[in-house]
């Protein structure tokens, strides 16, 4: 993951950086304080379930630590374009599924802020490569693990 990009927009960077902030300023004290306690406790620590649960908790915020550290530390922010003919990423693109009048909004993210529920997609993603390069109009084909679907763009900010 270092020697790649991560492509992330400036909301992106700043929601990144709080989780590593909040992670390291509060959750990692957090969890040193219940192993102390643990042990404090005594006993048999092979039989103790606070401690084993505090130490699975400290690897895991450890290893989250990491991972944030390791896309920030290869972050390349991405500013919005604006108003575009053409999709790139950092995109908001309107789309309408063939077939329907529904229309869907996508932001085109780097892959370490997808959010698929809230419409920002990869740009490695099926949907994010076909409408990277796409223009106002154009029909793009994805195919999906139900068949092939069919966007048409309605607008690119």
């Amino acid at each position: 993951m270092v020697d790649q990009v991560q492509y992330l927009t400036p909301e992106g960077l700043k929601n990144l950086d709080n989780r590593l902030r909040h992670l390291i300023e509060v959750r990692r004290p957090e969890v040193a304080e219940r192993l102390r306690t643990a042990l404090e406790e005594g006993g048999d620590l092979n039989e103790n379930a606070e401690y084993e649960d505090a130490k699975n908790e400290q690897a895991f915020i450890e290893g989250e630590i990491s991972r944030l550290e390791a896309i920030l530390s290869s972050a390349q922010v991405i500013e919005a374009t604006g108003k575009s003919d053409i999709v790139v990423l950092g995109s908001k693109v309107t789309v309408n599924e063939k077939g329907t009048k529904d229309k869907e909004i996508y932001h085109i993210v780097g892959s370490a802020e997808a959010n698929p529920r809230e419409g920002r997609i990869s740009l490695e993603s099926p949907l994010g490569k076909a409408l990277l390069g796409s223009k106002l109009n154009d029909k793009v084909k994805v195919n999906a693990p139900d068949g092939e679907i069919i966007f048409i763009i309605k607008s690119i900010d």
